[in-house]
């Protein structure tokens, strides 16, 4: 009956068909560890939701300077304590990851002071922010605060050679979790402890922080958990669980949330104003559907990695790859290829599912990006998305989905369509 009803409703062929569900059914033993994983993370979520004691009057919003907004404070606190961390600022009004880190990153580092990324070079929006590329306004490079890099090996982190790089100037070091643009795997939380247990036997005074980005909920611990002092995420993402409305989170050590909070606000204000905009309920009701939601979306990219490797394409992660994040890459080498699968997953989305999109001068990248994000929440990659800069080698990166059986409609449309086109 199943297949019955795909092919009346989406004119998905036999091939198409058989070849998605064939990769379905020999991924279930994967998804039962996943599954696992969500269990113990819902639980986990849960209890912070208890021991706070959240109640209905917490969803009630404020006005002007938001003072004793008890609905933000205790929003703050079960982010906190989630993360295992010290303190945490969760606001709406941070736009975005690259904004919650430019914020961190702001809050923390002074003129003089270095900035050490030890993933490689940080994606093509924060290049901005520190001033590898382009010359915006406000960028670190104009505050006087240098920057350096040191690339992976193997998709390790090479702890040799950041030893080499650090000296007396080294105030941060950043680890970029997920993969960006790059040809990766997404830093695992094995690595991150190894990473951390290095650097702070030698450097202790060093801040550690961690973009954790698209990584929220897909280990069973967080990079606080395993020695890193801040990390940095956003609330389209992962730990918004498609519902949250905007915003992003800071959380590690106190002393370095204060600051943060100071550049967020002023000085001396710090936490205790901003007003949530009636937002604290989304923020939260996301928050909690954030482990399911995640693992609907490891799902659906661990489907499309095995259909793609099927088909004869490299994918990053591998299907037996260790996952940490909820990206899979797919080298498509050509462009053609790369729009149409964007296409069809436009076309698989909720929202705007009758829109085709063209590759656009994207602000904050080199070359022309082409995305497909048919969702809820503007921008969500939480929700089914793809997305690729056309550069060699001609990669889509897919990511997301509210429903695991979403995913396996827009992968069957995408091998429809890129077989309708003769391009697989």
């Amino acid at each position: 009956m199943i297949k019955d009803k795909i092919k009346e409703w989406y004119d998905v062929d036999d091939y198409s068909y058989d070849t998605v569900i064939k990769s379905n059914n020999i991924l279930s033993e994967k998804f039962k560890e996943l599954e696992n994983l969500e269990f113990v993370n819902q639980l986990k979520v849960l209890k912070a939701f208890q021991d706070n004691k959240l109640q209905a009057t917490d969803f009630a919003s404020t006005t002007g300077y938001g003072y004793g907004d008890v609905g933000r404070d205790k929003c703050e606190a079960i982010f906190r304590d989630i993360f295992k961390a010290e303190d945490c600022l969760v606001r709406p009004s941070i736009a975005s990851g690259t904004h919650a880190l430019s914020l961190l990153m702001k809050g923390v580092l002074l003129p003089g002071n270095k900035l050490l990324y030890i993933t490689g070079l940080p994606y093509d929006t924060l290049q901005e922010v520190i001033g590898i590329e382009g010359n915006s306004p406000c960028n670190l490079k104009e505050y006087g605060i240098d920057f350096d890099y040191v690339d992976l090996v193997d998709n390790n982190i090479d702890l040799e050679s950041v030893e080499s790089k650090i000296d007396s100037s080294v105030k941060m070091i950043a680890i970029q979790r997920s993969t960006g643009y790059s040809l990766r795997n997404a830093i695992n939380i094995e690595q991150i402890e190894k990473a951390a247990k290095f650097i702070k036997d030698k450097f202790p005074e060093i801040i550690i922080m961690v973009d954790n980005c698209y990584g929220e909920f897909t280990e069973y611990k967080e990079p606080i958990e395993v020695g890193c002092d801040v990390i940095a995420g956003s609330l389209i993402k992962n730990p918004g669980g498609g519902i949250a409305l905007s915003g992003g989170y800071i959380a590690g050590k106190k002393s370095i949330i204060d600051r943060v909070a100071n550049t967020l606000t002023a000085p001396g204000i710090g936490k205790e104003v901003g007003i949530t905009f009636g937002t604290t309920r989304n923020t939260l009701q996301g928050l909690f559907m954030a482990p399911k939601i995640t693992i609907e979306a490891m799902k659906s990219a661990l489907l499309f990695s095995h259909v793609f490797k099927k088909l004869g394409f490299k994918t990053i992660p591998d299907v037996e790859d260790k996952r940490s994040d909820i990206i899979c890459a797919i080298i498509l080498k050509n462009e053609e290829r790369v729009v149409e699968f964007c296409r069809s997953i436009q076309e698989s989305s909720v929202v705007d599912s009758h829109v085709v999109p063209y590759p656009w001068d994207m602000p904050g990248y080199d070359d022309k990006v082409i995305m497909a994000s048919g969702s809820f929440i503007d921008g969500s990659s939480i929700e089914i998305s793809a997305d690729g800069p056309l550069r060699e080698p001609y990669v889509a990166y897919f990511q997301g989905s509210l429903s695991y059986n979403q995913a396996l409609l827009a992968c069957m449309k995408v091998v429809k369509n890129l077989k309708n086109k003769n391009l697989i």
